[in-house]
């Protein structure tokens, strides 16, 4: 196969298992869920830009051999029983989180009649949420840094998201490696790109629909996410403990 043929595969074959993959519902969509109600959208992209550093910095590591060492059985156990004890305390957290009362508010009155000029007003409030919000876009600049810092804590301590990249990961990169340095890099911008794309278009989705959101449908999201983190620590915990035992 020619080069670029070769590279072009890479990159298809990325983007379509890491897409598949981002449609799973797991830690990070959890927290894209969250924040995109509460931050509007740049959340996502934000969110999305600090799970694709923390995989550059893995996918360069796999690349120079760190796969031995994520499939070590101590390790195994303990990002198992880490991540598990993490995914019950952020689940405990969202759960027990009371609904967020800006997120309560009426649907707008019809376009015509006399309600007309402030549904025009409530259309220009919903288009600046795609911006975040106004509260959420002058807070923006400071919250950047934590929003990344979040999607970096939550992938290093999931568990699923390790063993994938131990197991399929490493897998893709050993055949990436094939075409060197170019081939890296075309399963890497195939498979973030699937992140990026996932991410940002679940945030666009809540951002744009959240000032129609009443509590009661916002907390039932948070409840459903919650509880699926609560399963799936439990399930973490539990893999762990028993290749220590």
């Amino acid at each position: 196969m020619m080069p670029a043929a070769a590279l072009a595969a890479i990159f298809v074959t990325s983007f379509g298992v890491g897409f598949t993959g981002a449609l799973m519902p797991g830690p990070l969509t959890t927290v894209t869920v969250r924040e995109s109600m509460q931050r509007g959208f740049w959340a996502g992209p934000l969110l999305a830009a600090g799970h694709s550093l923390i995989e550059l910095a893995l996918v360069v590591g796999l690349a120079l051999g760190l796969s031995r060492f994520l499939t070590e059985e101590p390790v195994k156990a303990g990002v198992g029983i880490a991540g598990g004890l993490f995914l019950l305390w952020m689940g405990v957290h969202i759960v027990t989180s009371p609904a967020e009362p800006s997120l309560v508010v009426e649907r707008p009155p019809p376009s015509d009649g006399p309600g007309a000029a402030y549904d025009a007003s409530w259309r220009r409030r919903w288009l600046r949420t795609l911006a975040g919000g106004e509260a959420a876009s002058k807070s923006l600049p400071r919250t950047a840094a934590m929003v990344m810092s979040a999607a970096i804590l939550v992938s290093v301590l999931n568990p699923g998201w390790l063993a994938w990249w131990a197991s399929v990961g490493s897998a893709f990169i050993s055949q990436s490696l094939e075409q060197g340095a170019a081939g890296v890099a075309s399963f890497y911008v195939g498979h973030i790109l699937s992140d990026i794309l996932w991410l940002t278009l679940l945030a666009f989705v809540l951002a744009s629909g959240r000032r129609v959101m009443t509590g009661g449908v916002y907390r039932g999201i948070l409840v459903v996410c919650g509880l699926f983190l609560l399963g799936l620590g439990t399930y973490f915990l539990a893999s762990g403990l028993v290749l220590i035992s």
